[in-house]
């Protein structure tokens, strides 16, 4: 008889754990955005300006090293069936 009592005390404190293991679960999830929320507001986004320059900028130094790997693939490229057709 008390080991069904037991078992039957033991069983409600399982049910009200997982309970709160999900509640945790939900209320950290909510926790998370309400966190995200407050730390996008604090953000200094940039202005468009900024962006537009910042652009131009990346692109250049695309550019310019899409030509160095160019002008290193072309000049290794000489090079080498320079020193495979052998001449002088």
């Amino acid at each position: 008889m008390a080991k069904d009592k037991e078992l039957a005390v033991s069983e409600k404190e399982k049910k009200t754990a997982k309970s709160k293991e999900s509640s945790k679960k939900q209320g950290g999830i909510s926790k998370w955005f309400k966190d995200l929320k407050l730390e996008l507001k604090k953000v200094v986004w940039p202005d468009k300006k900024t962006v537009i320059n910042n652009s131009i900028v990346v692109f250049a130094a695309m550019l310019g090293f899409a030509a160095y790997t160019f002008l290193l693939d072309k000049g290794f490229l000489w090079l080498f069936q320079f020193a495979i057709s052998g001449k002088s």
